[in-house]
C-alpha cells in the first residue's frame, strides 16, 4: 500500500525534501524502529489527544512517553485525555494503527514534542501500514505551524543493548554444548 495520495499531495505542494518508505506492516513506532533499523528517537509517535471539548495531534520520540500534565499546561486544557481507538477511526477516518503525522490534514492542531528537536530528521507515518515518510524534523514543524512543547516524559519504548563481551558469551556457551543425542522410538508390533 503507497503513501496515501492525500499525504503524498499534501508534501509534493510544500516543496519540501522528503524520502518515501516502503516496508513491511508496523502497528507501533517500536515495532517501525526495529523494521526500519532506526534509533526510537529517530521515529515520531503520534497519538490523538482530546483537550476539553477539541482534539490535537501530538507527536513525540519513540524513546519518550506522553505526559498529558505537560499538554494540559501546553494547551492551557483543564482536561486532557487519550480517546478510545473507535473515536479516532471515526474522526480521523482511519484505520486501526494508522494514524497520520500531518494534523493539518484532518484539520487538527499539532504539538510536537522539543525533544524531536534532538534529531535533524526523523520518520512520520504517512497513515499507510507498510509507508513511512523521512524528513527534516525543522520542515515538519513548519509545515504543519506545529506548536513546540514540552509535552514528553523519558520512559518510552526501550530496545535492549547487548554488549559484544554479552554476545562473546552467548556464542562460547552455545558453541560448547555438545548435540543432543538423538532419540529414536521403536514401536514394536503386536503379534
Amino acid at each position: 500500500m503507497p503513501i496515501p495520495k492525500k499525504v503524498k499531495s499534501y508534501l509534493d505542494k510544500q516543496g519540501i525534501d522528503y524520502e518515501a518508505i516502503t516496508h513491511k506492516t508496523v502497528y507501533t513506532a517500536y515495532d517501525a524502529a526495529q523494521t526500519l533499523k532506526k534509533e526510537l528517537k529517530e521515529i515520531a509517535k503520534n497519538l490523538l489527544i482530546k483537550a476539553d471539548n477539541t482534539y490535537a495531534l501530538v507527536i513525540v520520540p519513540a524513546d519518550k512517553k506522553l505526559d498529558l500534565n505537560k499538554i494540559k499546561k501546553a494547551l492551557s486544557a483543564k482536561n486532557v485525555s487519550l480517546p478510545k481507538e473507535k473515536v479516532m477511526i471515526r474522526i480521523l477516518k482511519i484505520k486501526p494503527g494508522a494514524i497520520s503525522s500531518f494534523g493539518k490534514l484532518h484539520k487538527l492542531e499539532t504539538l510536537i514534542d522539543k525533544a524531536m528537536l534532538n534529531t535533524q530528521k526523523a520518520i512520520f507515518s504517512t497513515g499507510s501500514l507498510t509507508d513511512s515518510v523521512f524528513l527534516k524534523v525543522k520542515d515538519f514543524i513548519q509545515m504543519e505551524e506545529a506548536k513546540l512543547a514540552d509535552i514528553a516524559a523519558a520512559g518510552g519504548y526501550k530496545i535492549p543493548k547487548v554488549t559484544k563481551s554479552q554476545m562473546a558469551k552467548v556464542k562460547k556457551k552455545v558453541a560448547k554444548k555438545k548435540p543432543a543425542k538423538k532419540k529414536v522410538a521403536v514401536r514394536k508390533k503386536k503379534r
